[in-house]
């Protein structure tokens, strides 16, 4: 409770023209905010720039004198940085693709670039839930999923970075893929925009 009323505070303090009040906010709580951006979009110079402009927008929000969640300043900035995490998801159109052999595809259900509207809509919920498919992978093979799927990196750039073999991240992401096909078998999960 002393955190909140401090929060409040602080932006009290800024909107009387203390910029050090609004510096001491964003430090408070920049990692708790990063951290929650980086989890949904695996990648740092992305995670960066929602980060930037969540802070821009609060800025903003706060001289217009549009801000009214007294007390609550933390969930608010969370809000905000939810909201700029969709919208960049909305604007990447980009699917992932993976050019495997005969592994079932899940990805491969997107490739239309002329949908209507309701097209749209079920697309972006299919990315939705392949995204939340994902985070149900051990922290292993979600993380050379996402390399090689949202970042295009080839195995070789994986192993480097993961610090395992070419052949533990094939593995891995091999694994990945067949637990994803039973995760969706497994909860009747229908992964189309037809």
């Amino acid at each position: 409770m002393e955190q909140l009323l401090q929060d409040s505070a602080l932006v009290e303090q800024y909107l009387a023209g203390d910029e050090i009040a609004l510096e001491t906010l964003i430090n408070r709580h920049s990692q708790r905010v990063y951290s929650f951006i980086f989890s949904k979009v695996f990648d740092k110079d992305i995670a960066e720039d929602i980060f930037q402009d969540t802070f821009i927008k609060v800025i903003k929000t706060l001289k217009r004198g549009a801000y009214n969640e007294e007390g609550k300043f933390l969930p608010w900035v969370m809000r905000i940085a939810h909201n700029l995490i969709i919208d960049h998801f909305r604007k990447n159109t980009r699917m992932p693709k993976f050019e495997g052999n005969d592994d079932f595809n899940i990805f491969s259900v997107i490739s239309d670039n002329a949908l209507n509207v309701e097209k749209q809509i079920i697309k972006d919920q299919v990315e939705d839930d392949v995204r939340r498919l994902i985070l149900e992978l051990p922290a292993d093979q979600q993380e050379v999923l996402m390399m090689r799927m949202y970042k295009d990196m080839s195995f070789k750039e994986i192993s480097e970075i993961t610090g395992v073999s070419i052949n533990t991240a094939l593995g891995r992401m091999r694994y990945a893929i067949i637990n994803l096909r039973k995760i969706v078998e497994k909860n009747n999960i229908v992964l189309t925009n037809q």
